[in-house]
């Protein structure tokens, strides 16, 4: 789909064709199709991002929370997104093995007690050995920066699935 598509398109026809970008929050794209016709893709990303940023706070950690603990539950969670799927197999996150899975699974354990919510992170961008560092790291952070984070990597994730989307 090209970006002079994607301004044609009716309000139903943007939610039904980016409603998933932000994993399980059709609102999201919801809010951004108001903000249309966009004029570049750093605009469409940048409505994506401001409808979020906008939200109020119990809507940005249902955001958070809708998100999957990374390579628990590939292969045995129905709610698991194809995008999902597939950008955690690219970090090797399908691949790990048997102390990986224990260090991974122990790691997201610890984390979702602490602050309530899954670990975020742009598997995109990472590889599994970066993940498992970057969760030990942020364990010693406050909820307040957890969050922040998050969403931040949300909106580097819900980014690549707009490029992957739309050609400019």
């Amino acid at each position: 789909m090209f970006l002079q598509e994607v301004n044609t398109l009716s309000p139903q026809q943007f939610v039904e064709t980016f409603g998933g970008i932000y994993e399980h929050s059709p609102w999201v794209a919801e809010a951004a199709a108001t903000r249309r016709p966009f004029a570049s893709m750093q605009q469409m990303k940048q409505a994506f991002s401001d409808a979020v940023q906008q939200a109020p706070a119990n809507q940005k950690l249902a955001l958070v929370r809708a998100h999957p603990e990374l390579g628990h539950r590939i292969g045995i969670d129905p709610d698991l997104s194809a995008e999902s799927t597939q950008e955690q197999g690219s970090a090797g996150l399908d691949r790990l093995s048997p102390a990986e899975y224990k260090q991974l699974r122990d790691l997201n354990e610890v984390y979702q007690k602490k602050f309530g919510m899954p670990f975020v992170i742009c598997v995109r961008q990472a590889t599994k050995t970066v993940i498992l560092k970057a969760m030990e790291q942020r364990l010693a952070s406050s909820f307040t920066v957890e969050l922040t984070e998050a969403l931040k990597q949300i909106d580097a994730i819900a980014a690549l699935r707009l490029q992957d989307k739309v050609q400019t």
